[in-house]
């Protein structure tokens, strides 16, 4: 009788095995069903972190979850964070998350040609980050990235970066900044040693110069030779962007004879050499052809219309093609 006892429970206890294997491997929520975010707070334990799935709305069942946390090896494993919970998931690759950190991944996009202003804008607009730098000055933000620059443009580079939800948005600073500075610096070392820049900033400053003068990306390089051409000759570069972005707020979208005129510290009508500070976010492209622009003689250029420009190397030929291209 004893011995009857005895097998049933091992038969017993093989089926509850078996049962436990199958609900591991089993999904938790349907393939047709929304995915599920859910948050582990600091400091959770497994069942506290079990818990809290379940308070977000995840079907799961916290005790059997424990179960498997624990004869898995895994019960104090478990990372803090943000996740989200996938339509098909199972208990075994819901707890693989957990241990590895698998969170929730947000992508932010910053785009090439934008005024720091712009992405600030765009990152205090992000619902899936956590707003640290909310009421900071640029120049409290740049300290709080530990950045030794104080004005902030152009010191960010432009490309798309992935963070969990929840995240701080000094995390996207500090990873643009840091890319913008390790671009900068590989440039500059593959830079042409002719150039007229005291600093790598300097070279920056012209880098977004050329982005936001350039219509058409296969001039980068034209566009760079014609203001290192005038910086050279001691012209003025006379270019558009930098007097639009002294303007500031007043930009209405047209620029007038007097504010070419009025004087602000970004004018190049009226300032000689280049501006103080970069006028926008560089890309590689536009830093490559600020380090390596195109030998020419023009020190002239202007729109044809079509997104390209008319290069000229002396004033009778760009008056003719400004006859041209502009007034017709």
């Amino acid at each position: 009788m004893i011995k009857k006892f005895f097998t049933l429970i091992i038969l017993l206890a093989i089926v509850a095995a078996a049962a436990f294997v199958f609900w591991a491997q089993q999904p938790i929520t349907r393939n047709d069903q929304p995915a599920i975010d859910f948050t582990i707070n600091p400091g959770s334990g497994v069942k506290s972190s079990m818990q809290q799935i379940e308070n977000a709305g995840a079907p799961v069942q916290p005790f059997l979850m424990m179960v498997l946390a624990q004869v898995t090896g895994n019960s104090t494993k478990l990372k803090a964070g943000s996740y989200e919970l996938k339509p098909g998931t199972t208990p075994s690759r819901l707890l693989t998350q957990l241990v590895r950190g698998e969170f929730a991944q947000e992508a932010l996009t910053v785009i090439e040609g934008w005024t720091f202003r712009q992405m600030r804008e765009v990152i205090n607009a992000n619902p899936a980050l956590r707003h640290d730098t909310a009421g900071l000055s640029d120049q409290d933000l740049m300290a709080r990235i530990s950045s030794d620059y104080k004005t902030p443009e152009g010191l960010f580079y432009p490309d798309t970066y992935l963070f969990a939800k929840n995240s701080s948005d000094l995390q996207i600073y500090k990873q643009a900044h840091n890319l913008m500075l390790k671009r900068l610096n590989e440039a500059w070392l593959a830079r042409n040693p002719s150039l007229p820049y005291a600093s790598p900033y300097e070279a920056l400053i012209m880098a977004s110069i050329v982005e936001k003068e350039t219509g058409k990306k296969s001039e980068r390089t034209m566009i760079a030779g014609v203001f290192v051409n005038r910086l050279k000759k001691g012209m003025l570069l006379q270019t558009d962007p930098t007097v639009i972005y002294g303007m500031g707020d007043s930009y209405k979208g047209n620029i007038r004879k007097s504010d070419l005129l009025t004087d602000t510290p970004h004018n190049t009508y009226t300032r000689s050499g280049l501006p103080p500070t970069p006028i926008a976010l560089p890309g590689m492209e536009s830093l490559h052809a600020a380090m390596n622009p195109a030998a020419t003689d023009a020190v002239y250029f202007v729109a044809r219309g079509d997104g390209s420009s008319q290069f000229s190397a002396n004033l009778d030929d760009h008056n003719n093609a400004v006859n041209k291209y502009q007034r017709k």
